[in-house]
């Protein structure tokens, strides 16, 4: 959080707001964020926004489809899923054994088998690629949106690394620029809670009070000064983390009670804690477990996928998980990475438990017709076990389930062939996704009659969604 010290002793984020009608009415969040989204809802106009939230849980490594959602256990020797594989409860249906809660949820789930990312490299494919014009699909959203929530100043998009819920956690490592705003401008970037660094404590703004007192423009100044200053060192990207703290100090204290996790209910808490596994030293015997990485993922995914629902609560409307530390679900046991048998104990667990605990968590509090949440990496892994036993980047298949959103459960849309490698019906791409993302939180109808929306949102809206999930 920005604070103004004097020497002795600093504002509050409270006290700051006091001052001279400093906030939504005196020095406005475009002075501080760049440029406001311009499609901010004014009366009269149409509403193209539905009401429901999207929550992204982005398994960056590409996870297998062999050993999570698609196992093939008849499959000849060196391609067949290492490990068990469970009956879920839709009938003639499997999954990995390493997903054994979400197994006794598959009717909440939709689980689709024929997606294929034509991508076999590192990157945040789908988040920002080719199919979303080059944007991140959040700043799209932004876009409509607006950057924040004019009645409450809630950021309507946000991107959690696990920073944002512990300390004790490598900084944040994703393979692609998650704040990808295009030509929309950086007031469109997504809030971002937690990132550490050097600009934390340098937001710590060594201003006499009497003088910040008498002139709110030096404020700008300093934001301004550490704008440059972490553009000429690459701290940042643009206002990503300036934005991020001016966020915490000037929109009130909705979206600070929300990455509050003290205040929910300890029972709550517990059903999400995944903590139980972390391997210790286990997982030391590869350079990704000696810096602590799968811990971390451990630790963390639960509550992450908690945070991210109460922001959504709070009137968040897309949130990006980066759980996956520089792809930890990478695993062609090269050394740096696990196998499959010991990458699916390291992080498929930790990932089972957590998305168990949100669907249960989701389905008591009555959410699952406004929270969408969707899991997927940016690739699959090779049908082939290589002689180590990891499995290799594959392009032409990689697992995808959603839940929630208002589409029901228990559908398996797709499937693939008998190897477990291409589609064996209709195939679906990123487009597909990025159309069943939108379209759950955009009307393309009611948005048509609003002037001056770009093209570019509203021909990713254009193309078909998922077929199956009962998508407008």
């Amino acid at each position: 959080m920005l604070s103004i010290f004097d020497g002795n002793d600093c504002l509050s984020r409270r006290q700051l707001l006091q001052i001279g009608g400093l906030g939504m009415s005196g020095l406005s969040l475009s002075s501080l964020l760049s440029t406001k989204a311009q499609a901010n809802l004014s009366n009269g106009q149409p509403n193209p926004l539905t009401g429901k939230s999207v929550i992204f849980l982005f398994q960056q490594g590409g996870p297998s489809q062999l050993e999570t959602f698609d196992p093939k256990p008849d499959a000849p020797s060196g391609i067949r899923t290492v490990g068990d594989v469970i009956p879920t409860t839709i009938p003639g249906v499997h999954f990995g054994g390493a997903m054994s809660q979400l197994s006794k949820l598959a009717h909440k789930l939709n689980v689709v088998r024929s997606y294929s990312t034509g991508n076999a490299g590192h990157n945040i494919q789908p988040i920002v690629s080719n199919f979303s014009k080059n944007v991140a699909i959040s700043t799209h959203f932004a876009r409509v949106a607006g950057a924040t929530r004019a009645d409450s100043g809630t950021p309507t998009t946000a991107v959690l690394f696990p920073a944002s819920v512990s300390k004790n956690v490598p900084g944040p490592s994703a393979r692609g620029n998650l704040f990808e705003t295009g030509p929309y401008g950086a007031g469109f970037a997504p809030f971002t809670p937690g990132k550490g660094g050097k600009l934390q404590e340098d937001m710590k703004l060594n201003l006499p009070r009497e003088r910040f007192l008498n002139d709110r423009r030096l404020l700008l100044a300093a934001l301004d000064k550490l704008n440059r200053e972490a553009d000429a060192s690459g701290g940042i990207s643009e206002l990503d983390d300036i934005q991020q703290q001016a966020y915490e100090v000037l929109l009130g204290g909705g979206v600070s009670k929300a990455l509050d996790l003290s205040q929910e209910n300890s029972k709550t808490l517990a059903m999400y804690d995944t903590s139980r596994y972390d391997g210790g030293t286990r997982w030391n015997k590869v350079k990704r477990g000696k810096a602590g990485l799968y811990n971390a993922q451990a630790n963390t995914i639960g509550k992450l996928l908690l945070q991210a629902r109460r922001l959504c609560e709070a009137g968040c409307g897309y949130v990006t998980i980066h759980a996956s530390y520089a792809g930890v679900w990478d695993m062609h046991a090269d050394g740096n990475n696990l196998n499959m048998i010991d990458g699916m104990e390291a992080v498929g667990r930790s990932f089972d438990h957590a998305v168990a605990a949100f669907i249960r968590d989701c389905e008591a509090r009555g959410l699952s017709d406004k929270i969408l949440l969707v899991c997927c990496g940016e690739m699959g892994r090779t049908p082939k076990i290589n002689k180590r036993g990891g499995r290799n980047h594959w392009a032409r298949l990689a697992p995808l389930i959603l839940y929630g959103g208002g589409l029901g459960g228990g559908k398996v849309i797709g499937q693939s062939d008998k190897q477990g490698g291409e589609p064996n019906s209709k195939p679906y791409n990123p487009s597909h996704l990025i159309s069943t993302i939108l379209r759950t939180m955009i009307d393309p109808g009611q948005l048509r009659l609003i002037p001056g929306i770009p093209q570019e949102i509203t021909q990713l809206l254009d193309h078909d969604p998922i077929d199956g999930l009962g998508v407008g």
